[in-house]
């Protein structure tokens, strides 16, 4: 049966890199990165908001089509509000697919400084973009806004499951994760 793995998590907490490790352990998987497909549409950033639910409406259209071919799809994604997890979830089940919705967790302080260290050395051009303009207009603030928007939801979720992330732990977060999907 098909698995449909949502990996919340606040901003460089390894949500990206763990769905990576579990593509490659796991052929046919579809590591779904809404942020790749946000950034393949045309002029997205002039129209921030509206792009994301589009990127979003593409990635579920796009999970549809993995699921029902009988692989897993693994979604890697901040996602301080309801909605999309909500549709995720109908998802699987219209699919009878598992749907497991899992949140990788470290303190705010570690999270936001793990976002600015990553965003400074990263070749990922969304990361450092996302960085430098929040830092040019002096919203680093908005990380802690996140991250508090994330844990008020995960407050009402609590079917969630939960993974400690810490600096240089990835194979033991991994190894979590492989856990909850067991």
């Amino acid at each position: 049966m098909p698995r449909l793995i949502l990996l919340n998590g606040p901003p460089a907490c390894g949500k990206s890199t763990l769905a990576r490790m579990y593509v490659e352990d796991h052929p046919l998987t579809l590591d779904l990165d809404i942020d790749v497909v946000r950034n393949l549409i045309g002029r997205w950033r002039d129209h921030a908001p509206e792009a994301g639910l589009l990127a979003r409406s593409i990635a579920l259209a796009g999970a549809r089509a993995h699921l029902a071919s009988g692989h897993d799809v693994v979604v890697p994604q901040l996602l301080a509000q309801p909605a999309f997890i909500d549709q995720a979830a109908a998802l699987a089940s219209e699919l009878k697919c598992r749907f497991y919705e899992i949140a990788l967790l470290d303190s705010k302080e570690n999270s936001v400084r793990r976002f600015i260290e990553r965003a400074a050395a990263s070749r990922q051009s969304s990361f450092r973009e996302t960085a430098k303009s929040l830092g040019q207009q002096g919203r680093l603030a908005d990380l802690d806004e996140m991250y508090d928007r994330l844990m008020a939801l995960l407050v009402a979720r609590p079917a969630t499951s939960l993974i400690r992330v810490r600096d240089g732990a990835v194979r033991q977060a991994y190894h979590d994760l492989l856990g909850v999907l067991a």
